[in-house]
C-alpha cells in the first residue's frame, strides 16, 4: 500500500487550479507576497482570469444544453504553470502496467501526482454512465493500493475521496491523448510571479473586449451577453431559445444547464468565479503595487451578486417546478461539498427526482406562451445587467493597468 500519510490538502474547488493549489499546499510551498500557501484565486488569475462565454448545443438523443464559461479555458493548465515557472515532470504511456507503475513510483517518492481521469467514470460524481460522454480533468492522487483495490483522490470536495483502483484505472484510460498521464510539479519561481499576474490580467481583458483565439466573437466577452440576450428574446435568431429550448423538457434542460455552469461547475459558493477573481485582484494589487486593482475587485464582487441574481432568474421559485429543480441541484452540490463520496447515493436519488421533473415538463408545462416570453425577457434583462456591471469592471481594470 502506498498512501501519503501527511496528505491533508483539499482546498481546491476547480480541476486545473484546484489540483495545483492542492499539490503546492501539500509540498508546503508559500507565496512570496503573503508567506501563506498559494491561493486558488491567484492561480485562476494567472491562468487567464474571469471571462464570459455563451454556447448552446443540441445533440440527437440528449437534452439541449446552454453552456456558460466563467473562466478562461484556453489551455489554463500549461498557461498557469509556464507563467509561474513550475517545472512539470510528465510521464505519459499507452501501457496500462507502466501507467500504474508511474503512479505508484511517484507516490513512493513522496509526491502527490496529478493524473487525468474521466469524471463520468468516477462514481462519486453521481453522473449517468454513457459511452458517448466523457470529460477528462486533472485529479490529485494521494494513495493507491492494488492489493485492496483502492485509490484515494483530492477532487474539489474538502474531504478525501476514494474509488476502487480498477475504477481509477478505467477513468484514466478513457481518452487516448490523456491516457495514463502522470505529472509531478516543482514549486513556482518567485521572480516570475509579477509577470504571470500581469499576463493573466491582460488575458482576461482581451477576452472581454477582443476576438477570442478561436471560436465566434459572439460567444465570448461582453458581446456574448448581448448575443445570449438576443437568442432569448428574438424568436427569429439563428439559435433562438424559441427553437433550441422550446417550452417543455428542453426549456427546463436549457435553464438548468446554464444555472449549473454559473453556480456549481467547479465552484463552491462563488457565482461565476467572480468572488475568486476579485480576491485575485486584491493579491495582484500587492504584487504589482497597483492599489487601483483593489478598487476594481469591488466591481467584480458586485458582478458576483448580479450573477447570483441571474441564477435565480433562470430557475425562479415563482415557477414551482423550476424552483424545485434548482433546490435539488443546490442540495446535491452541497452534499458533495460537505460529504464527498459518502453522499453519492443521496445525490443519485436527487438526480432521479430531477429526471422526473424534466419528464413531467412534456405533459404538464407550468407556463403558457405569454409567461414563457415574459420569463425569457426577464432573464435577458438580468443578463444585460451583468454585462453592464462587467463592462464597467473591465474599463476600470484596463485603467488600473495603464
Amino acid at each position: 500500500m502506498t498512501v501519503l500519510d501527511d496528505y491533508n490538502s483539499f482546498v481546491g474547488t476547480h480541476w486545473e487550479t484546484g489540483s495545483v493549489v492542492n499539490v503546492l499546499d501539500h509540498r508546503g510551498v508559500k507565496a512570496p507576497h503573503t508567506g501563506e500557501p498559494y491561493s486558488e484565486a491567484l492561480l485562476l488569475g494567472v491562468s487567464g482570469g474571469a471571462v464570459m462565454g455563451y454556447f448552446s448545443f443540441a445533440y440527437e438523443g440528449y437534452d439541449p444544453q446552454a453552456r456558460i464559461l466563467t473562466r478562461n479555458t484556453f489551455d489554463p493548465w500549461d498557461t498557469m504553470l509556464s507563467r509561474l515557472g513550475v517545472v512539470q515532470d510528465v510521464q505519459h504511456t499507452g501501457s496500462a502496467a507502466r501507467g500504474v507503475r508511474n503512479l505508484v513510483e511517484a507516490l513512493e517518492a513522496g509526491h502527490a501526482p496529478v493524473v487525468w481521469a474521466d469524471t463520468f467514470s468516477l462514481p462519486y460524481n453521481a453522473l449517468p454512465s454513457d459511452e458517448s460522454m466523457w470529460a477528462m480533468f486533472p485529479h490529485v492522487v494521494f494513495g493507491y493500493d492494488e492489493s485492496t483495490n483502492q485509490a484515494w483522490l483530492a477532487d474539489r470536495a474538502p474531504v478525501p475521496l476514494s474509488v476502487s483502483a480498477q475504477v481509477l484505472h478505467a477513468a484514466r484510460a478513457r481518452v487516448k491523448k490523456d491516457k495514463f498521464r502522470v505529472i509531478t510539479l516543482e514549486p513556482p519561481l518567485a521572480d516570475k510571479l509579477a509577470s504571470a499576474v500581469q499576463l493573466g490580467i491582460w488575458d482576461s481583458i482581451k477576452l472581454y473586449t477582443e476576438g477570442p483565439p478561436k471560436g465566434s466573437k459572439n460567444s465570448f466577452g461582453l458581446r456574448a451577453y448581448e448575443w445570449w440576450a438576443e437568442q432569448l428574446t428574438n424568436p427569429r435568431a439563428r439559435l433562438a431559445w424559441e427553437k433550441v429550448f422550446p417550452p417543455g423538457r428542453k426549456m427546463l434542460a436549457g435553464l438548468a444547464s446554464a444555472y449549473h455552469d454559473i453556480i456549481h461547475f467547479g465552484k463552491r459558493a462563488d457565482p461565476a468565479d467572480r468572488g475568486k477573481f476579485a480576491h485575485f485582484l486584491d493579491e495582484a494589487a500587492v504584487i504589482l503595487e497597483r492599489s487601483a486593482l483593489a478598487e476594481v475587485a469591488d466591481h467584480f464582487r458586485r458582478a458576483a451578486e448580479a450573477w447570483q441574481a441571474l441564477g435565480l432568474a433562470l430557475l425562479p421559485d415563482e415557477v414551482e417546478p423550476f424552483g424545485q429543480y434548482r433546490r435539488l441541484a443546490d442540495r446535491s452540490h452541497a452534499l458533495f461539498a460537505h460529504q464527498g463520496a459518502a453522499a453519492t447515493e443521496m445525490r443519485r436519488q436527487i438526480a432521479t427526482e430531477q429526471e422526473a421533473l424534466l419528464a413531467a415538463m412534456e405533459a404538464d408545462f407550468p407556463l403558457d406562451t405569454a409567461a414563457v416570453q415574459a420569463l425569457r425577457e426577464q432573464i435577458a434583462v438580468q443578463v444585460l445587467a451583468v454585462r453592464d456591471i462587467e463592462a464597467q469592471a473591465v474599463t476600470a481594470l484596463k485603467g488600473a493597468m495603464a
